[in-house]
């Protein structure tokens, strides 16, 4: 009976005209950073984090929320339009779509694409719902040893499922590392890498890394290639499937539900991850498999499923274990943190309010989706023809003036232009800077909770192999980097990641 007492909790906080507006909100920026190439919801999120100190907590992650799984939706009308992917985990739903678009069915592939979408993301929603109390309440159960460990297998598993080389993605990790140590210590008052800058005192304020690495740094990479978007028409019909194209996308549907809510739970892994696996999958068992590539209605159907419910089930480790699973989730930490509540199992005793509206609130974000997707097809056409180089100088007012009013001090907008820098040098030689967004907002836990348990334990560092569950996570992080090192798995991931690319 609990659970239908919090999701009553859950729907009287989420249906207020205050949080329903922000979801609305949230949702149509998500679909129109989803319909932009060059935007994504790491480098909006990261652009709109200034903008939620005035919001209530709720209000504030219900918005952010929609605008990450608002992206999954947007992304595909690009992809299938244009072959142009908006988001990455659509990459996957160009390939078929585009060419259903082709033969003249861009109509069937839209509405394919959203109804897949809106399925997923409602079970999802309903697994977050079960799955992530029960999770919660075990981690009450954690000491500091356990939680240290946790974090190790979270970042273990953020190098092991990120693109690129191991090296690049281990060295990224560390680097976030050593950023989260800047500042004044807090048991010794004593100031680390401040390089005797007062400006650094307090360490380097999350809003100006993620900015700059995503930011800015999506601006520099974006503008070396402006695309010519060409679009095959420029009014689309025949929106509704048939009743043979239904029957054709039920079972990868479901499929795709439910290999994405699995994957969306995994550090590191998330709504890209989840739908290039879905396709893969779709192609192996599927009666139609000689259509993939040529306009199957199940490549676009399969990988848009896996997408939502990826990018919703990655809530729950975020939610109830206050880690995150991927760069958004990292970022919806970020907002938590600037509200003043503290991430982790305690949020869901503590702010109940918070956590149940959260949850309910993205059943109705995923009916405003359908809504927004298909009647509202015409704009996101047009905004598609936008050239990219008349959106940056917008997006980097709004970097800019979000950073300055963080202190109203310059030197963190000449911060964020160097990470900005930072951002782009990384891209440019395949280092990928989400593991060290992880590794940045995990390391100053990291360091607290390790503290913590050497304190309790008497300085015994044997504490976090004698506890068993710290033991469990550490020996899982030892199997994760093992496994990933073995000669054919290694080849088969970065088969995976090529093909993805």
């Amino acid at each position: 009976m609990d659970i239908f007492a919090n999701l009553a909790l859950g729907l009287e906080t989420a249906f207020t005209l205050t949080n329903l507006f922000y979801c609305l909100v949230g949702v149509f920026v998500g679909t129109a950073v989803g319909v932009l190439p060059g935007l994504g919801p790491i480098a909006t999120i990261a652009m709109l984090l200034p903008a939620t100190f005035g919001l209530p907590p709720t209000s504030a992650l219900i918005m952010l929320a929609g605008i990450y799984y608002g992206a999954q939706y947007g992304g595909s009308t690009t992809a299938i339009l244009v072959n142009l992917p908006g988001e990455s985990s659509s990459v996957v739903t160009a390939l078929d779509g585009y060419q259903m678009a082709r033969q003249g069915h861009a109509g069937k592939a839209l509405a394919s694409a959203a109804l897949a979408s809106f399925f997923a993301g409602c079970v999802a929603t309903v697994l977050l719902a079960l799955f992530a109390p029960p999770l919660a309440e075990l981690a009450l159960k954690f000491g500091s040893a356990e939680y240290f460990s946790l974090m190790v297998l979270g970042l273990v598993a953020a190098v092991v499922l990120a693109s690129g080389s191991l090296l690049n993605a281990i060295g990224m990790v560390l680097l976030g590392l050593l950023l989260g140590l800047i500042g004044t210590d807090v048991n010794s008052g004593a100031q680390r890498y401040t390089f005797d800058l007062p400006e650094l005192a307090d360490g380097i304020n999350f809003v100006i890394v993620a900015m700059g690495m995503f930011g800015i740094g999506e601006i520099i990479r974006n503008l070396e290639h402006d695309e010519d978007r060409s679009l095959l028409m420029k009014k689309v019909t025949g929106l509704m499937p048939t009743r043979q194209d239904l029957r054709r996308i039920v079972a990868p549907v479901l499929r795709g539900t439910a290999l994405g809510s699995v994957l969306g739970i995994l550090p590191g892994g998330g709504a890209m991850l989840a739908s290039f696996s879905a396709y893969s999958i779709e192609k192996k068992v599927s009666p139609n498999s000689a259509q993939f590539g040529k306009g199957a209605i199940e490549g676009v159907a399969a990988p848009e499923a896996a997408n939502n419910a990826g990018a919703q089930t990655s809530f729950i480790p975020m939610l109830t274990l206050g880690i995150p699973s991927n760069p958004v989730m990292a970022l919806m930490i970020g907002a938590m943190i600037i509200q003043g509540i503290q991430p982790g199992p305690a949020v869901m005793t503590d702010k109940p309010d918070l956590f149940w509206g959260l949850i309910v609130s993205m059943w109705f974000g995923n009916l405003f989706l359908v809504v927004l997707n298909l009647p509202m097809i015409g704009l996101w056409v047009k905004m598609i023809m936008v050239p990219y180089h008349r959106l940056y100088p917008a997006i980097l007012m709004f970097c800019s003036i979000g950073v300055f009013s963080l202190n109203n001090n310059q030197f963190d907008v000449y911060l964020m232009a160097l990470f900005g820098l930072f951002g782009y040098i990384c891209a440019k030689l395949g280092a990928e800077p989400a593991p060290m967004l992880l590794g940045y907002i995990i390391g100053p836990m990291m360091e607290e909770h390790l503290r913590r348990a050497l304190l309790l334990s008497h300085s015994d560092p044997t504490v976090f192999v004698t506890r068993p569950i710290s033991a469990t996570l550490l020996a899982m992080a030892a199997l994760a980097l093992v496994v990933v090192l073995l000669p054919a798995l290694r080849r088969k991931r970065e088969e995976a990641f090529h093909e993805e690319d």
